[in-house]
């Protein structure tokens, strides 16, 4: 497994992560546990500043699907970036954390009448609207509030990324936003200019994820600045942002073989100017929504071995007391991830097994295959790279509980999830009259 961040072996012979000892972690706050290593999380929202706002020609938006938790939104604040969230329930984490809501940008293909309402009472930067009916809907609901809203459009600009077909969205065939090729992207612009109470800002998209093609984003910022262009002559309207999402591949595997930050914002930025100076335009702002690539590395789930089955001659099964409930990825989309025996981190691989977690389904498996030392019941199993979209994708199926979740610095550890007890679990449990004993 690689080391990523503040991730070492110790003299112990255990991994520790930000000065911590893996095995004491899981003594003291149980197991399955969420470690996120804080400096590494700080060390990539730098990078992400330093190459694309430092300069002011751009502005970073931590994606929050990726990993929302209030201390996740002090952090981001503390770092300079903004923040990009898809739900009311992230709008609500993000206010109640006290993070700027004119930092916020506010997503999503049907966002409800209750969700534009608490984005317009929040006082959120800005909304950006996926299709005419939610900008039908939102001017009426800032018409009643007496709002003027500040949006942005999310376009679909036809570009098919060579990534899993779940996470691709900016080709055609998308559930998202105005579609580009087919005339719709500009009859949005037009329609949100006619509407009262909306305030046209710019424009978004976002054209899929886990890309390891740079130039694909420059592609997309000549694109969408042909569009920009377009809207000008169309419309005399000039476009003050151009949001080109996230999408950044990182490295979970050896197969991976992710770009650098500081080319990335190159491309980009350079693309965007370039194309603005061609045109006669004023350069838009560049905002950028990296969320993956911010928190995927920094995160390693820890879990505890329980039973092992070997059938002999055709595979080696190793049960965790985790799986699918607390990443359910390699079910979704076959994910892969690397993996080492946290307590046995010197000691030299000797078998292959497959490492399954404990859901009562046949498709609950983390790891295929993958070379071990001796694997014995009670020994600590550490996977990289979980921070993106594992914690935010967990769930209670067989009714098991969400790990605790901790971030770790200079050999300390501080609790920022508590784990779920069986209480939390029955919370919003209840028996109606007619079953009452």
């Amino acid at each position: 497994m690689k080391l990523h961040g503040t991730a070492t072996i110790n003299e112990r012979g255990n991994l520790a992560i930000g000065g911590c000892d893996a095995t004491d972690l899981i003594k003291e706050f149980g197991s399955p546990l969420y470690v996120m290593d804080e400096a590494h999380l700080r060390e990539n929202c730098r990078k992400y500043y330093q190459a694309f706002s430092a300069s002011g020609a751009g502005e970073v938006l931590f994606a929050s699907k990726a990993f929302m938790t209030m201390a996740m939104c002090r952090l981001v604040e503390q770092e300079g970036l903004g923040l990009d969230v898809v739900s009311g329930g992230e709008l609500y984490t993000a206010r109640r954390a006290g993070f700027p809501m004119e930092k916020v940008y506010f997503h999503g293909n049907n966002k409800t009448p209750a969700e534009l309402r608490q984005a317009i009472e929040y006082g959120v930067g800005h909304i950006v609207v996926d299709n005419l009916y939610e900008a039908d809907l939102l001017n009426a609901i800032a018409g009643e509030t007496g709002a003027l809203v500040r949006v942005l459009l999310r376009i679909t600009p036809g570009i098919d990324c060579h990534t899993h077909e779940f996470v691709r969205t900016g080709q055609i065939d998308s559930k998202f936003g105005f579609t580009l090729p087919t005339g719709q992207a500009l009859a949005g612009v037009k329609a949100v200019l006619e509407r009262g109470n909306l305030i046209y800002d710019g424009l978004h998209c976002h054209i899929g994820s886990q890309i390891f093609e740079l130039e694909s984003f420059g592609y997309a910022a000549e694109v969408m600045m042909t569009f920009i262009d377009e809207i000008r002559r169309e419309t005399g309207v000039e476009t003050a942002i151009l949001n080109l999402g996230g999408g950044f591949g990182i490295r979970y595997t050896e197969a991976d073989t992710p770009g650098d930050v500081a080319e990335y914002a190159r491309i980009v930025l350079s693309a965007v100017a370039l194309e603005a100076e061609k045109r006669g335009l004023p350069t838009p702002k560049v905002l950028v929504e990296p969320g993956r690539s911010i928190v995927a590395t920094a995160g390693t789930t820890l879990y505890t071995v329980g039973s092992v089955k070997e059938i002999i001659g055709v595979r080696k099964y190793v049960a965790v007391d985790g799986g699918m409930t607390d990443n359910p990825r390699p079910a979704l989309y076959g994910s892969r991830y690397e993996s080492m025996l946290a307590n046995k981190a010197t000691q030299e691989p000797e078998e292959v097994v497959s490492v399954t977690g404990k859901c009562c389904e046949s498709g609950d498996m983390l790891l295929w295959d993958v070379s071990l030392p001796k694997v014995e019941s009670g020994d600590i199993l550490a996977v990289s790279c979980t921070g993106a979209y594992n914690y935010t994708m967990s769930m209670n199926y067989n009714r098991i509980g969400r790990p605790a979740v901790v971030f770790v610095r200079d050999g300390k550890a501080a609790v920022v999830v508590e784990r779920e007890s069986l209480d939390d679990l029955i919370r919003n449990d209840r028996i109606p009259p007619y079953l009452q004993r």
